[in-house]
């Protein structure tokens, strides 16, 4: 059994008090109610969840104000590599945890944000393929008459 310590822990880098994980799924925000209570009105009052999976924490935002960012990059979903840089609207941690401590084994698992951003994409450009102009190919030639 892993003890709460053991799951890691969120440092502030700002200052004031590092936020230990103490189960493997976390409601982060303003709300009395959340397992981490972040007490700024910039906050949403359910603002983000921390989940362990395969040993590997995955944060999703919950339809934040004001967004949830991870290295800099605002996410949906994303996995949480240990040293990450979180931030809360404007509000900044560093995670430390070790996935092989809580139970991770080969690579990790898939990168949520990055198979979301691919299949926003089109066929076209993920098969690396230019789309043709459609726009009036005909504008150019009717410019070119009105100078008569």
């Amino acid at each position: 059994m892993i003890e709460p310590s053991d799951y890691g822990q969120l440092v502030p880098t700002g200052g004031g008090d590092t936020i230990i994980l103490k189960k493997e799924r976390l409601i982060i925000g303003r709300r009395e109610t959340c397992d981490i209570v972040l007490r700024f009105g910039n906050v949403s009052g359910q603002h983000a969840r921390m989940t362990l999976e395969q040993g590997y924490w995955f944060l999703k935002d919950l339809g934040s104000r004001n967004g949830t960012k991870v290295d800099g990059y605002r996410i949906s979903r994303k996995r949480l590599d240990p040293g990450a840089k979180l931030s809360f609207a404007k509000h900044t941690y560093i995670m430390e945890y070790s996935p092989e401590d809580l139970g991770a084994f080969g690579p990790p698992p898939p990168d949520d944000d990055h198979i979301e951003e691919v299949l926003r994409r089109g066929l076209m450009d993920r098969a690396g393929l230019q789309r043709r102009d459609t726009t009036n190919k005909y504008a150019n030639r009717d410019l070119a008459e009105d100078d008569d």
